[in-house]
């Protein structure tokens, strides 16, 4: 008998008409766009299409889904969380060690269930059965209609009579039809965060993952980009944009079909993570969060700022405080003295508040290094004779408020927590220890150190309620994985890298829920841990240990597609050779700090400085609250450009800075085309935070109509003599 060929019988094509009757059609809209799934004759649902919304919702009935081939080499390209084991022949969603041995799972169509939670917030619930064995598969879909954006989940039910073992959960496993697929995903290292990289996909398996178990995002991030059938653009093309909201070891894969269509399947990382599910128990994965845009990359990352500032990050509609850090004016060396000096060069410089960074702590191992003192959280007597709550009161007396780093997850050898209680710390007794930054991490899948860890953080603000701020930081990988606890408990290591970040969130709901509204800044060695689960606990995040400002504009560019600019912490340091004005302006593109000797500023360079801040300060509601919009890309011009417009589009600012080190280039010599504006609004354009006596260029009293700005543009005029050029765009 002649073979039929091989791709027609992985996904035969037939008419929808044929099993209409029994056929159950989802359909899962947001504003602008529809995923629609399909069940098949034999009750497997499957993806049909994923794309612009439906003019009309009940013409999804004509689009033809795939069949069951009558050939027993048989499989199913489209399925909405493809099982292992049994029919398919890709890369499973799910796959499941039953409680009898077996290893196949099929999971098959049962009933749909939608939930309105708001008038913009649905909640659509499918659940899946294997009707060999009794274990049941809910897939989650909630939609945010004005934001476009769709957070998916899974919850996987053991119902069977013994345990059985998850060898594979993901999260979401989509599907995208196109003729061409190209995947922007970003790599590097400490110091050399978000490095991007586009590529057409081909046949086989592109995989980003991260097996670090803490600070996962050190060498890549679960975040990723999608374009279909071209590259990636600012303002065209369909494009995916997605997060996955889990601060442990992740795995996201991309595996083009033998139709070159394109599945994705993310989620936790099984490396190392077989989890053990016992009867009647049930295992909720993390959330794949993305956002499909027919309009390119820019609008998808609006979609995702506005998601975020209003359903995601902590106090996303609220204000963010300026600081002064001391760590690189102080490092480990201060003391008391020093420090409230230091207050009084926050407020001459005009910030909300002061941030007292790592070596204030540790007494029998003080903390004059990062080698000794982590774990050991009671202020150091010499350092800090009366305490923090004196350094609190000195700090409101100067006029601003007062905060402080902790890294309470880790520990070094060389301290009073480490000799007390060597099982909590994660590491294999049998081995010789291995450190990361002189450190080793506390095993949070420990109720005890889960209270602990809460413990540092409560008796901070039991003892100083007036505190005003946490930087939170996570400096180590995991070596040696090994959980003393679960040992104890007879439980599974393979549990570990799984429970660990289930300890973490435990701690984080607990401080959130006694301590709602104070703000944190999730640092974690720069960039570690820049995920929208982490995210729900705080206020901003640290993208990069990196501040020299040149490095930072392409830094602060390549995170702003996923994260809007109020929970992106930027601050003014010494680094780099670039001038005052310019490091400035860089770091007023979110959430401003300072992280300098202000006594070191000359006059001139301290005026400016208090100046910039107050700009900042009135042009914070457009920075922090309004829109984004990239006009001039670094990676293919000589110069940067973007803007943000307010919400109802009267108040703008434009940043512009030449990254060239061509002398003598001119960056801009034509108009930049600006965006988001009001086209039948006049607009006035005027150049702020100009150092000292200088002089701007351009003309201040002229009027334009949003519609000649977007249409024509304005020239910052940014050259190698005018590096760093704000313009503060108003209404008339």
């Amino acid at each position: 008998m002649k073979r039929k060929p091989l791709l027609w019988i992985l996904c035969l094509w037939v008419a929808p008409q044929l099993y209409a009757q029994q056929a159950t059609i989802v359909q899962i809209e947001t504003k602008s766009n529809s995923l629609i799934l399909k069940s098949d004759e034999n009750k497997r649902l499957r993806t049909i299409y994923f794309g612009k919304k439906l003019q009309n919702k009940e013409e999804a009935k004509w689009i033809p889904t795939p069949s069951k081939s009558t050939d027993d080499n048989s499989g199913i390209c489209n399925a909405v969380y493809t099982p292992s084991g049994s029919w398919s022949m890709f890369e499973p969603a799910i796959s499941i060690t039953h409680a009898d041995g077996n290893i196949s799972t099929e999971l098959l169509f049962q009933s749909v269930q939608e939930q309105k939670e708001s008038e913009n917030v649905s909640l659509t619930t499918i659940l899946l059965k294997d009707p060999v064995y009794q274990t049941e598969v809910k897939l989650f879909y909630k939609t945010y209609i004005q934001e476009d954006v769709i957070e998916q989940w899974t919850e996987i039910k053991n119902l069977e009579k013994g345990t059985i073992t998850l060898q594979k959960y993901a999260s979401a496993n989509l599907y995208l039809n196109a003729e061409k697929f190209y995947l922007t995903n970003y790599y590097g290292n400490w110091a050399q965060e978000m490095r991007p990289k586009e590529m057409e996909l081909t046949g086989g398996i592109k995989v980003l993952d991260s097996k670090l178990g803490t600070r996962t995002n050190l060498f890549e991030p679960p975040t990723f980009t999608i374009a279909l059938n071209k590259a990636s653009a600012e303002d065209e093309g369909e494009v995916l944009l997605g997060n996955l909201g889990w601060s442990g070891n992740f795995k996201i894969e991309f595996e083009l079909d033998p139709l070159h269509n394109l599945r994705l399947i993310a989620g936790i990382n099984p490396h190392a993570s077989a989890y053990p599910l016992a009867s009647n128990a049930s295992f909720k994965t993390p959330s794949l969060i993305y956002t499909l845009s027919q309009h390119g990359k820019g609008l998808a990352s609006r979609n995702f700022h506005n998601w975020a500032r209003k359903y995601r990050i902590l106090d996303g509609t609220g204000d963010r405080l300026t600081l002064l850090n001391n760590w690189e004016a102080t490092y480990f060396d201060f003391d008391q003295s020093k420090l409230t000096n230091l207050f009084k060069d926050g407020k001459k410089l005009g910030v909300d508040m002061f941030l007292l960074d790592d070596g204030w702590f540790a007494n029998k191992y003080p903390r004059n290094g990062d080698n000794a003192g982590l774990g050991d959280w009671e202020e150091n007597r010499k350092k800090l004779p009366d305490g923090l709550g004196y350094l609190i009161k000195e700090a409101q007396n100067t006029g601003i408020k007062f905060g402080i780093w902790l890294e309470p997850e880790m520990v070094n050898p060389k301290s009073e927590l480490y000799e007390k209680h060597p099982d909590w710390v994660v590491k294999q007794v049998q081995r010789p220890e291995h450190y990361f930054r002189n450190q080793l991490v506390l095993d949070l899948a420990n109720p005890k150190v889960q209270d602990y860890v809460f413990g540092v953080v409560d008796n901070l603000f039991t003892k100083n309620p007036a505190l005003a701020f946490i930087k939170w930081d996570c400096n180590a990988v995991i070596f040696n994985a090994n959980s003393a606890f679960l040992q104890s408990q007879g439980q599974s290591q393979s549990k570990f890298y799984v429970d660990y970040i289930r300890g973490l969130y435990s701690v984080l709901e607990r401080i959130r829920a006694k301590y709602p509204k104070v703000p944190m800044m999730l640092c974690s060695g720069g960039g570690g841990r820049v995920d929208y689960e982490a995210l729900k606990y705080f206020t901003e995040f640290w993208p990069s240990d990196n501040t020299e400002p040149l490095e930072r504009i392409f830094i602060q560019w390549n995170y702003s597609y996923y994260f809007p600019a109020i929970a992106t912490c930027n601050h003014v340091t010494d680094w780099g050779k670039q001038p005052l004005k310019f490091r400035i302006d860089v770091a007023m593109m979110g959430k401003m700090g300072f992280d300098i000797v202000v006594e070191h500023l000359k006059a001139e360079e301290l005026q400016f400085a208090q100046t910039a801040i107050q700009n900042y300060n009135k042009l914070k509601p457009a920075i922090l609250q309004g829109d984004q919009y990239r006009l001039v890309d670094p990676y293919t011009h000589d110069f940067a450009s973007l803007m943000y417009v307010s919400t109802d589009k009267n108040q703008a600012v434009m940043f512009n800075y030449f990254v060239s080190n061509r002398y003598e280039s001119t960056a801009s010599p034509k108009p930049v085309v600006l965006k988001g504006l009001d086209p039948n609004k006049k607009y006035r354009i005027q150049e702020i935070n100009l150092f000292g006596n200088q002089k701007s260029s351009l003309n201040s009293n002229a009027e334009y109509s949003g519609s000649y700005l977007m249409t024509v543009g304005y020239n910052p005029e940014v050259n190698s003599g005018r590096s760093s050029v704000i313009l503060e765009i108003g209404a008339i």
